[in-house]
């Protein structure tokens, strides 16, 4: 083994689907400035009001995706974790969560207690958001300095566009696709607008534009639904896919803010109520399933897609360990430049 590390990060989930535990996870999730940005008074405030049921809600929800061996999120980054390690022959692979275990903090502490001089920290998502990318990056930074740990950091960027993930994800659905469709749904994770509009500073960018075409490299950069947009046209564009075949929504509201849109509710109705029977679902903006996509979209998203009219809502898997995305990934990281 050599001395540069690469840490996989992802969101993390609850320890288990006890109301206390998830509460813990919501706490130390909802808490962060970079995913709720209200000044902390107010941002206590509400959470703590969230707090009330949210726990006992998500539990729930929790437990009707919950496998044998843990949460799906934690289950399947370890497999990736495994399979990156043959691919990775600079030193250890090694796996962290944003929030809850196993933690950020300890892995970096971990990774430096072992002779580690350098980390390569690969956050994975896809799309750039304050509320993913950057609140690990910042964290990791914190970690460095109030513990003093004397490691280099290479930071994966996001990789929305790159050939490598996309032909990673073509490879991923196509056997699904290949068993035919009447439309696909490409959901990606929902967002704020002013989450973005406090980095776009360009007051004429359009949050409601259906295509990616003609954004600067400068707004794009910072404009996540831009980037998700980029990415379904990618891939559409790989599987030979017609415009009139696939789609694009963005799901997991939470609150009253303006999100960005479509929302993922009121696509699944509408084609529903216009006819088409076998709907695929896709979730580009997550790397491995997790609640937002077994639960939001296996479970809840099928049943609102029939209560529509519809007859069959396939929810196609997220790269998880697929061996064509681990390549992909070793291969991304590879070229992740240093840290400034």
């Amino acid at each position: 083994m050599t001395d540069h590390a690469l840490l996989l990060v992802n969101l993390g989930s609850p320890a288990s689907t006890s109301v206390e535990d998830v509460r813990r996870y919501l706490n130390q999730f909802l808490m962060d400035p970079y995913v709720i940005d209200l000044p902390w008074p107010l941002r206590r405030l509400l959470v703590s009001l969230v707090l009330i049921k949210r726990p006992a809600q998500s539990a729930h929800a929790y437990a009707s995706i919950w496998w044998e061996e843990g949460s799906p999120l934690i289950v399947l980054s370890r497999r990736l974790q495994q399979a990156m390690q043959p691919l990775w022959p600079h030193g250890l692979v090694a796996l962290a969560m944003r929030y809850g275990e196993p933690s950020l903090e300890r892995a970096l502490a971990d990774l430096a207690s072992q002779g580690v001089k350098s980390v390569t920290l690969a956050p994975l998502y896809p799309q750039f958001a304050d509320s993913t990318t950057t609140t690990v990056i910042e964290m990791a930074r914190k970690v460095l300095r109030e513990r003093n740990l004397p490691l280099q950091l290479r930071i994966l960027p996001p990789f929305y566009d790159q050939p490598e993930y996309l032909d990673a994800l073509v490879a991923s659905a196509r056997p699904h696709l290949e068993q035919g469709f009447d439309h696909l749904l490409l959901s990606f994770h929902g967002l704020p607008e002013r989450h973005i509009r406090k980095l776009v500073k360009d007051p004429s960018h359009s949050l409601t534009s259906s295509s990616s075409a003609g954004i600067s490299d400068e707004v794009m950069a910072l404009c996540y639904r831009s980037q998700c947009l980029r990415s379904a046209e990618l891939f559409a564009e790989r599987m030979g896919l017609r415009p009139e075949q696939w789609s694009v929504s963005f799901q997991s509201r939470l609150g009253r803010n303006k999100w960005i849109e479509p929302y993922t509710e009121a696509r699944l109705d509408e084609l529903g109520k216009r006819g088409v029977k076998k709907l695929l679902v896709m979730c580009p903006a997550f790397v491995a399933d997790c609640i937002e996509t077994l639960e939001e979209i296996g479970l809840r998203g099928q049943e609102q897609f029939q209560e529509a009219g519809g007859e069959e809502l396939v929810l196609v898997p997220c790269v998880n360990d697929h061996p064509q995305w681990a390549s992909a990934l070793a291969t991304l990281c590879e070229r992740a430049p240093a840290s400034s």
